[in-house]
């Protein structure tokens, strides 16, 4: 793993996202079957039709470990994307995490698997097989455009999308943040009065 995704894994996504301006986070219905997963890692793109998988299956061979497979299944939920079974094989073959504006299926066993998911919800039906799609291509994933080798971090609260062009600076800018809230929360927790003028203060700064 490089040394710039070994960081983002510190990275909570909030911190992502307000170094982001907000700007790059998935839509908010795509969160993690379990609370306590925490992705970091390179996107391999696939584009699927609704209600087909094949791609998703060929993106298997192409991506490495540690990739995060980042779908566009164009928001479907009534169709999985992907079943125990190919969750299974994902994590046999190391790759990082799943991430997909549709839904899986097999949920239970899928959890067992302590795999990384991101998702939309379950379903019961399950997806065709008929070819279509892409791999390794620019997507549309959750509203934020996705290009392969963007740094994908995902946590609880969601996935952000960090554009790899702007990951040094990203990166930078989330630490600063992180250190800066760390100082706020420092001189503010358990003080009232310090409380009272950081209020007064932000109520200032808006009338401006």
């Amino acid at each position: 793993m490089d040394s710039i995704i070994q960081q983002f894994r510190m990275i909570p996504t909030t911190a992502v996202s307000d170094a982001l301006k907000g700007m790059n986070n998935l839509e908010g219905t795509i969160k993690p079957l379990k609370e306590e997963y925490k992705i970091a890692g390179r996107a391999y793109t696939v584009k699927l039709p609704v209600g087909d998988n094949v791609m998703l299956l060929k993106s298997l061979k192409e991506a490495k470990p540690g990739d995060i497979l980042v779908v566009d299944s164009k928001g479907d939920t009534y169709r999985a994307i992907a079943g125990d079974f190919v969750v299974g094989m994902m994590k046999t073959l190391e790759l990082g995490g799943l991430v997909v504006d549709g839904v899986i299926r097999d949920i239970i066993d899928i959890k067992k698997l302590n795999f990384p998911v991101f998702s939309k919800g379950t379903t019961v039906s399950s997806g065709g097989k008929n070819g279509p799609g892409e791999t390794n291509v620019p997507i549309s994933c959750g509203g934020v455009s996705v290009h392969p080798g963007d740094i994908v971090v995902g946590d609880v609260d969601g996935v952000v999308i960090v554009p790899k062009e702007q990951a040094e600076d990203v990166l930078k800018r989330a630490k600063e943040k992180m250190t800066k809230d760390d100082a706020r929360e420092e001189k503010i927790s358990g003080n009232k009065e310090e409380i009272y003028k950081y209020i007064d203060k932000m109520i200032a700064k808006s009338s401006r």
